[in-house]
């Protein structure tokens, strides 16, 4: 039997964008917070920088908005990068009060600010190394003590619930059927008005620096719903993630380049002066090519990052947290080399939301990395992922505030139908099928393209979606089958967007059109079941 749990407002997702929108919520206003796995789980907690807002006197909204237009390769929207930047210092100053601990200069009570790739000036606010440990820590901390909303960890959700009004054309959104890991039961999750924050899809891809639970769940329950999704071709790939079984996630940061470490193939002999005059210094994207290019035209599983011809003690009085990690797999960085792959880091498309969060399903919005705002366009500048979260978290808290006294209460809907499916005794089904997915889309829609490699990927996942689905029809749900079940669907939407776009254009580069096109254009897929009134994104790849 289902059971049926209401809501005010329901939250899918644990990251800074879903608590930041709780937060904003009235306590008034009955709250529930889905989390798949623990609330710490996402990937906000392992954010390593900071967060960009424009702080310093010197600096300007003007130069931060002109830096990520540049940043973007022309497919940023001015009003939403002016929107976000605006905003950027009261959403530092709300963090503050919550009680966040930025770090502060050493020479004065200020706070210290620091410059990352792509910024012209420090603009960067930071906790240490480890800003989005500190953001969320508080985040939780702060919503665990309000009494009106609820936290569910270990659920996830498997798919929206919509109903048609009645003398309205369009759709609107009432909840969500939900998994529990405790009880292996679906759920039934009614509520005024729904917030997909459920993080990115880079687990699409054999390496990624993602936790485990990043598989696009909103983007596609958005998608199967009737969103439009945006951009989905721009994946940003970190270059140097360690290549090792058991580390999955841990990123080798490019300081270790900035300070000597050469890239090599297996023999010791170094490549990346034939692919950029700045060698290992040149920038991100160059240098995940130029690894990319070698592991496929060689065969090889990884390539290695050696910085252990500089002194042991250099190397340890400056990288003292990756010699440790390192050390804990056997390899003494000292001493030899490291395997390195590049690895999916950032979704910068998604569902396609207008700059108050929200979709194409009237009640329902998306923010964070679920979202496609315009805010990065074709490449995402450093820290300015964070910000989003929090701009946008408060802008659709805001509008779910000024709307929810005249929503009316959802419908009956019918419970979760179990009745004509069975366990499963075919697990290998599911893990075959992870695989396989995770290895086609980093070998054929990876870091570099060609039409050949997306039509075999295009023909994959055509057969993988029948087989899924057919999986889907006669089992009973699982955690690994629903996020299956959203990777195979989200995968499906980057590879066609990346079909459409005959050009190279930041983190998108195909060999069959290396260049340019004249006019940059969102790539914007439609849904058959599209049921919006309003276009809220005006662009659109042709």
């Amino acid at each position: 039997m289902t059971n049926t749990f209401y809501h005010d407002v329901l939250i899918i997702g644990s990251g800074a964008a879903g608590l930041t929108a709780a937060l904003h919520l009235p306590e008034e206003c009955s709250v529930a917070i889905i989390s798949k796995g623990q609330i710490n789980d996402g990937s906000t907690w392992w954010a390593q920088g900071g967060i960009a807002a424009v702080l310093d006197d010197d600096d300007t909204v003007e130069r931060h908005v002109k830096d990520t237009l540049s940043a973007g390769a022309g497919l940023c929207h001015e009003d939403s990068v002016r929107f976000t930047v605006e905003n950027s210092r009261p959403a530092i100053q709300w963090l503050i009060e919550q009680g966040v601990q930025f770090t502060r200069d050493e020479n004065s009570d200020k706070y210290h600010l620091t410059q990352e790739g792509g910024h012209t000036h420090r603009r960067i606010i930071h906790s240490a190394d480890a800003t989005g440990k500190a953001v969320h820590s508080t985040l939780i901390d702060q919503v665990y003590a309000r009494k009106n909303i609820e936290i569910l960890t270990g659920h996830l959700a498997i798919d929206l619930v919509t109903q048609a009004d009645a003398g309205s054309p369009k759709y609107r959104c009432t909840g969500a059927y939900v998994y529990s890991l405790a009880t292996d039961k679906v759920d039934l999750f009614q509520a005024k008005a729904v917030i997909l924050a459920t993080g990115g899809a880079s687990k699409v891809y054999l390496y990624t620096s993602n936790p485990d639970g990043c598989s696009g769940d909103g983007i596609a329950m958005a998608w199967r719903a009737g969103c439009r999704v945006a951009n989905m071709e721009f994946n940003q790939f970190h270059p140097t993630c360690l290549f090792h079984p058991s580390a999955k996630t841990f990123l080798l940061t490019e300081a270790l380049r900035g300070e000597g470490a050469k890239l090599v193939l297996g023999n010791g002999e170094r490549f990346m002066e034939q692919f950029h005059p700045m060698a290992e210094l040149a920038p991100r994207d160059v240098v995940a090519r130029a690894i990319d290019h070698e592991m496929k035209r060689l065969g090889l599983d990884c390539v290695f990052l050696d910085i252990s011809h500089k002194s042991p003690e250099f190397v340890q009085s400056h990288f003292p947290t990756v010699a440790a990690e390192c050390l804990k797999y056997g390899i003494d960085i000292t001493k030899q080399p490291i395997p390195v792959v590049p690895a999916a880091h950032y979704t910068c498309g998604g569902v396609v939301v207008d700059k108050h969060g929200r979709t194409d399903l009237d009640n329902l919005y998306a923010i964070g990395e679920t979202s496609f705002t315009g805010l990065h366009g074709a490449n995402r500048m450093a820290s300015n992922s964070l910000l989003e979260c929090i701009v946008f978290g408060i802008a659709a808290a805001k509008d779910v505030i000024s709307k929810l006294g005249n929503i009316q209460a959802p419908e009956y809907q019918p419970e979760w139908d179990e009745s004509r499916v069975t366990d499963s005794d075919e697990d290998v089904v599911i893990s075959h099928n992870w695989d396989e997915l995770r290895r086609f889309m980093w070998d054929y829609v990876g870091i570099v393209r060609t039409g050949k490699r997306l039509e075999r990927a295009n023909h994959r996942i055509k057969l993988l979606q029948k087989e899924i689905a057919e999986y889907y029809s006669n089992f009973k749900v699982s955690n690994d089958l629903i996020e299956l079940r959203n990777l195979c669907d989200v995968a499906q939407l980057i590879i066609r967007s990346a079909m459409a776009r005959k050009e190279s254009r930041g983190l998108h580069f195909s060999l069959d059109f290396p260049n340019l096109k004249p006019f940059a254009r969102d790539t914007i897929l439609v849904p058959l079941n599209f049921a919006a009134q309003d276009v809220i994104v005006g662009r659109s790849e042709a």
